[in-house]
């Protein structure tokens, strides 16, 4: 699903009173944005932020706005240009038609410029807002030919916390665009995701959105190289696996499983010594069911022998796993891999025993019925 989450906030304003109660005061407002006066159209921007701060039909009724406030974003004032971009920014969240209006007046080449801009709060609003024009599938080509992928990538490498979260949701969301994904690979992410990626709690939705970046872009070889090359790239992939969202840990054995398929011989042995094995086991029981298929695989091509199945003894799981075991360097890292060896086991017994008391308990004849009930009168008397 795509990423559109910004509502900007004004201070001491509350939903009950952000609506008002008449007509004549949306339209008042309304003709501010559209006079001439600069003053009287910095104060229609900030009003209209306001009353669109929670109210769906106040973005309704002031769609009307938006060609003004695109216009105020040519403004050499960075005083006008926020209070703009911030009325759109309220205007787009949760209004599909709004977002691409404001894609449509022409507000994508001003945007992107900000993204160039000396001042760190602008390239905070101008991330922020790909961010939500980009949750539009039609906005999503249009923003890609306006040059923003490179600038959304650089913003990961230079820009504030807060624009690098943005940008990440935003390259996120383009990324599902067909023509979108290769021109986010020729901007080299991958370095900057994973510093991310080390940066962020495994359990957030951002881990999640740069683990499915990831992902995507390790079916090329450049960025394979790249994350294989990065410091501690398949390593934080690896920590993903282990201690991410279901989600985030589906894209990291995903990551995985596409670089071990593309060139075994190449990926093996690394992905091997980042201590891959606990965290494969674990998902093989506790995964998504994607999850689960993608760590079985992955464990069958991180065994020692290339060779197909029906060249080798029953390929168990146990079996699968144990033939890594034994070329795993240190105790630590086997010891702990046979640990969860063991409880893997004892789950899948313990769930299969409960599969079969339920089919039984289904199955049970009548007969049956009537030496349970007469059981129970006896023993309550």
């Amino acid at each position: 699903m795509d990423s559109d989450s910004h509502v900007t906030t004004t201070a001491g304003t509350n939903s009950d009173s952000d609506t008002p109660r008449t007509p004549s005061a949306l339209h008042y407002t309304l003709r501010l944005i559209n006079s001439d006066d600069t003053s009287s159209k910095l104060e229609a921007a900030r009003e209209i932020r306001r009353l669109t701060k929670t109210s769906h039909r106040c973005r309704r009724h002031f769609s009307a706005a938006v060609r003004p406030l695109v216009h105020m974003l040519r403004s050499d004032s960075d005083e006008i240009n926020e209070a703009a971009l911030f009325a759109l920014l309220n205007l787009a969240v949760k209004d599909e038609t709004n977002k691409i209006s404001i894609v449509e007046a022409g507000a994508l080449e001003p945007i992107v410029g900000f993204l160039h801009s000396k001042n760190p709060n602008m390239q905070e609003h101008a991330a922020a807002s790909l961010l939500t024009l980009s949750a539009s599938s039609v906005n999503k080509p249009l923003i890609t030919a306006s040059g923003a992928i490179p600038l959304l990538v650089e913003t990961l490498k230079h820009g504030s916390p807060q624009a690098k979260v943005d940008a990440v949701m935003a390259l996120y969301n383009l990324s599902t665009h067909p023509d979108s994904l290769y021109l986010i690979i020729q901007s080299k992410p991958v370095p900057s995701l994973v510093n991310l990626l080390k940066s962020s709690k495994k359990s957030s939705k951002v881990t999640a959105k740069c683990s499915a970046l990831i992902e995507s872009s390790v079916n090329f070889d450049e960025a394979r190289a790249t994350l294989m090359a990065e410091e501690g790239g398949i390593l934080a992939v690896v920590e993903v696996l282990e201690s991410g969202s279901l989600q985030s840990r589906e894209h990291a054995v995903g990551t995985l499983l596409t670089m071990c398929q593309s060139d075994r011989s190449k990926y093996r042995e690394p992905i091997l010594r980042e201590g891959v094995i606990p965290g494969l086991l674990e998902l093989t029981v506790q995964g998504t069911p994607k999850s689960q298929s993608k760590a079985q695989t992955l464990l069958r091509l991180l065994r020692e022998s290339p060779y197909p199945r029906s060249e080798l003894q029953a390929d168990t799981l146990e079996n699968i796993v144990c033939n890594i075991i034994s070329q795993i360097d240190g105790e630590d890292q086997s010891g702990k891999a046979k640990q969860m060896l063991a409880e893997m086991v004892q789950v899948s017994m313990e769930q299969s025993l409960r599969h079969l008391q339920q089919r039984a308990a289904l199955v049970r004849t009548p007969a049956d019925l009537a030496i349970t009930s007469c059981a129970s009168e006896v023993s309550s008397k």
